[in-house]
């Protein structure tokens, strides 16, 4: 793969098929495959009060699992209802939470992030989320409007006439609008049929109301899709011109993924296909000025994500690249993780027994992971490798207390194909990621794996 001053691709095939496996998306490190019930509440409590006396900012992450239609490709924690009651002993629940949570952190610790995620967050009722943001201001010390980044996952099919402004008056200032396609024919092969009109709708409320950043999902590797359709669709995407866009490579997982048994095998785009779109939509979006920031995500040149790459404070997390690297996550809802400390955790992941919890006064934390001091180290590396495209030996040894050259003898030895084939470049005291090395970032961070063991069982979606 070359890349030109015009940041044009030539993409090698060839390559990309070789590289082409299973592997991690590395939000967090260890993978939530190692998170185990012996981690318990009592762990995340001690966890939660070392992490209080460092008094870094809070960012909370709320999971909202409803949605009125499935998405055959979803596979995310959803509840599928048309009863818009249904909510209300969930969010009744999410509230009791919410208290016992802020209960352990006190006012000494600031919200500077928060997001909605699911499912659909805007499943519930504009009265709904109103109260959810008023009970969040009631018991969390948020930080001041200017220095917030508070985000909203929006379905533009579900949306009341004033939900964008109103959202914006609680003091959300991101949105994230789901897409993956305006192609009719795949839209219908999905489940999920969605005008461009509902989409251009949202967006220019969004403006309106003077949201700061506009993000849009794509998918490519969706049944039915071909380089013309899809070209299609990032015309108009790039016609609408949002600050960021995250374009995720479709798993096939249907082992995994129920309703991914109704999208039929024969549909999905071969391999060949499925390369030329990553070719397409790289290139297209840099020759309309997105920067490339790694992975599947793209922001203009002024955008937030950007800026925080070049400082050299962008992070990876389980909502994907963030610009907040000081910020425990406290996860809350049905099934959300959380990183506190040197800790993850993850709710109970039914509703049933995140109630049954809650009612008897416990957090309902069901399992978790506590970070050894090796966890520590190859974590950090992989977030230099996933976010900077540079690991330097010095400082991480400085970091560490380590020789990295021997602390990590093997792992060298292992990235010396990968140089070969230009993915990295090596030398006394860095790892580079090279441009061809950008779109195989997990195969780059797998080599510090601990835990990555060859396997033929399929734990992970596909690199490519």
């Amino acid at each position: 793969m070359k890349e030109s001053k015009s940041q044009s691709i030539e993409f090698d095939a060839d390559m990309l098929k070789k590289y082409d496996t299973f592997g991690p998306r590395y939000t967090s490190y260890p993978t939530a495959l190692q998170f185990s019930p012996a981690f318990t509440e009592r762990d995340y409590r001690d966890e939660l009060a070392q992490s209080n006396e460092q008094g870094n900012p809070l960012s909370l992450y709320y999971h909202i699992p409803y949605c009125e239609s499935l998405c055959f490709y979803c596979a995310c924690n959803k509840i599928i209802t048309h009863t818009f009651d249904r909510a209300t002993p969930y969010l009744e629940y999410l509230h009791k939470e919410i208290v016992m949570q802020a209960a352990l952190v006190g006012d000494q610790r600031q919200v500077n992030q928060l997001h909605f995620g699911g499912g659909t967050p805007t499943f519930l009722s504009d009265q709904q989320l109103q109260e959810l943001m008023l009970e969040t201001e009631r018991h969390f010390q948020l930080a001041p409007v200017e220095q917030r980044e508070f985000s909203i996952e929006i379905d533009p099919r579900a949306v009341r006439e004033n939900t964008i402004a109103m959202l914006r008056e609680f003091g959300f200032n991101r949105v994230s609008l789901g897409v993956q396609d305006f192609d009719e024919k795949v839209q219908k092969a999905v489940n999920r049929e969605q005008s461009i009109e509902q989409t251009q709708a949202v967006l220019d409320a969004a403006r309106q109301s003077g949201y700061q950043s506009i993000n849009m999902d794509l998918i490519y590797g969706l049944p039915h899709q071909t380089v013309e359709s899809f070209d299609r669709t990032l015309a108009t995407i790039m016609g609408m011109r949002p600050e960021r866009l995250a374009i995720y490579s479709y798993a096939h997982m249907p082992n995994r993924v129920k309703a991914q048994n109704l999208i039929k095998a024969e549909n999905l785009p071969d391999a060949v296909t499925k390369l030329s779109l990553l070719e397409l939509t790289i290139n297209r979006l840099q020759e309309a000025g997105y920067v490339y920031i790694g992975m599947d995500h793209f922001a203009l040149p002024d955008d937030e994500l950007v800026l925080a790459k070049e400082k050299g404070t962008l992070q990876r997390n389980f909502q994907g690249y963030s610009t907040h690297a000081d910020t425990d996550m406290i996860g809350m809802g049905v099934t959300s993780i959380g990183k506190v400390n040197n800790a993850y955790s993850q709710n109970e992941r039914f509703e049933k027994a995140y109630f049954k919890a809650l009612d008897a006064g416990h957090l309902p934390v069901f399992q978790g992971y506590r970070l050894s001091a090796d966890d520590k180290l190859r974590r950090a590396v992989i977030q230099d490798l996933m976010c900077q495209g540079v690991v330097d030996f010095k400082s991480v040894e400085n970091q560490f207390g380590i020789d990295f050259n021997s602390y990590f003898s093997q792992e060298l030895q292992r990235l010396l194909p990968l140089q070969e084939d230009d993915l990295v470049s090596l030398s006394a005291q860095q790892i580079r990621v090279q441009p061809f090395g950008r779109l195989l970032l997990r195969n780059i961070a797998m080599v510090f794996d601990a835990y990555q063991k060859p396997t033929k069982e399929q734990r992970f979606s596909r690199v490519i």
